[in-house]
């Protein structure tokens, strides 16, 4: 399918489903085969079209009857002869009842998101979605998660007001965009296991770079505060982390990269999201946004799984959150 085509195609999907007053299963089935595969944030891990429907998109509208998208983002692209399209931004809602039992504030509440779609020549065919719960959570105040070493500030879109791409882009930006990211992303297994030097991650991104990264690590600004408020702990933590699966594309300036799972790691190493080593194998969701401004990347916007992470560590914050409203727990 052409790229341009693709785009429409979810487009025209998400201004139906969240329509006013739409009747959700109605849309999934006209968009969406019944085989189609939906890999989604825990708790509601990989479904097919019906399951998606009953445990994610349902329930999401149920509880938010009012829900609405920003769309900050949205890039398309081919990676080994499959047509993708990447969107990132926020849900605006009212929150007036219960989500994952996540008290309602009766305030407006906002929930942000990431969505890579797969699109065939019949249409749509596969989802990854990854949404920050506790970002939800923080609003409601029962986030059980460690304090964020970053900052938690509302999330911008791109400083340059651009990621939608409504028109087509130019094949050599794109082509430049995606080549500064695969460098970027082999300089990262340059690391030495000791020093955050051996990466020399300068090479690669502007000295006031943006890494917007979820609740839980937060937002950090420049190379030293990437280095300090993520990137120090994160690798540290897990010296063995190596890719599972990763679809990665890009237009224009933009670029993004998706894997539910995309990655693999022993937490050998202390310390991150306040964990001591547990020596576990385990595997990250994990998605990512670039914005390219000439020969550097500015601009990351970042969706990890983190529930899905502490679950595989041992730590179910879903049921720390409930102890949390009834009582028995305070935050970590």
């Amino acid at each position: 399918m052409e790229i341009q085509d693709a785009k429409h195609c979810v487009q025209l999907w998400l201004q139906e489903l969240f329509a006013s007053g739409a009747d959700v299963q109605a849309v999934m089935a006209k968009h969406w085969p019944a085989k189609a595969r939906f890999k989604l944030a825990c708790p509601f891990d990989n479904q097919d079209r019906d399951g998606a429907i009953h445990h994610y998109f349902a329930p999401l509208f149920a509880s938010f009857s009012d829900i609405t998208r920003r769309d900050d983002i949205m890039v398309t692209g081919e990676d080994e002869g499959a047509t993708w399209v990447g969107v990132t931004g926020h849900y605006e809602m009212s929150f007036r009842k219960p989500w994952l039992d996540i008290p309602p504030t009766n305030q407006r509440a906002t929930l942000r998101f990431g969505e890579v779609y797969r699109v065939d020549d019949s249409g749509l065919a596969e989802a990854q979605i990854l949404i920050d719960i506790p970002m939800l959570m923080a609003q409601a105040g029962v986030n059980p998660l460690p304090p964020s070493l970053g900052s938690e500030l509302p999330v911008p879109g791109p400083a340059t007001q651009d990621g939608l791409l409504h028109s087509p882009q130019s094949f050599d930006a794109s082509k430049k965009t995606l080549s500064l990211v695969d460098d970027m992303l082999a300089g990262l297994a340059e690391f030495d296991g000791q020093t955050l030097e051996s990466m020399a991650i300068e090479r690669f991104w502007h000295p006031n770079m943006n890494w917007y990264g979820p609740c839980g690590i937060g937002t950090t600004r420049g190379i030293c505060g990437f280095q300090q408020g993520h990137q120090r702990d994160f690798v540290m933590a897990f010296p063995d982390r190596a890719v599972v699966s990763d679809i990665r594309f890009a237009e224009g300036n933009y670029a993004v990269s998706s894997g539910v799972p995309s990655m693999r790691g022993t937490h050998s190493g202390g310390d991150w999201l306040g964990l001591p080593a547990t020596n576990r194998e385990i595997t990250m969701n994990v998605m990512d946004w670039w914005r390219r401004e000439d020969d550097l990347l500015v601009e990351n916007w970042v969706l990890i799984d983190l529930l899905d992470i502490y679950r595989q560590l041992g730590v179910d914050m879903l049921g720390r959150m409930q102890r949390l409203q009834a009582g028995s727990a305070r935050p970590a």
